[in-house]
């Protein structure tokens, strides 16, 4: 999957503009703190850019709020979905809130999806 000179500079605006969850969720991915595993954050995969990415796991995790929660985004995220594990990579989701009221939580289910 290619990459553009487009989605690599968005990629790096999307980074300086996180939202509360996923700075909350970066803080415990970053520098291999989870299971030793590397993640990287709003990652560009072929058309698409992935709130956080293990490529040597083949794991994005998504990080949802509230406009995910509507028809016409619903069905993007289900069709992404869908390409990304065309291309052997698995996707999870949590919603803004979870990363919020339940880091630990978050935290565990992407331990069981390493494992």
């Amino acid at each position: 999957m290619k990459r553009s000179q487009e989605q690599v500079g968005f990629a790096q605006e999307l980074r300086q503009k996180q939202t509360d969850a996923e700075k909350a969720l970066w803080a415990k991915l970053r520098n291999r703190q989870l299971e030793g595993v590397k993640f990287r954050r709003q990652q560009p995969v072929g058309s698409y850019i992935v709130d956080f990415a293990s490529f040597e796991r083949k794991l994005m995790i998504e990080i949802d709020g509230g406009q995910h929660n509507e028809d016409k985004t619903k069905e993007r995220d289900t069709e992404r979905t869908a390409r990304l594990k065309e291309t052997g990579y698995r996707v999870i989701r949590f919603w803004n809130n979870e990363a919020l009221t339940n880091l630990e939580g978050v935290l565990e289910s992407i331990r069981e999806a390493l494992r």
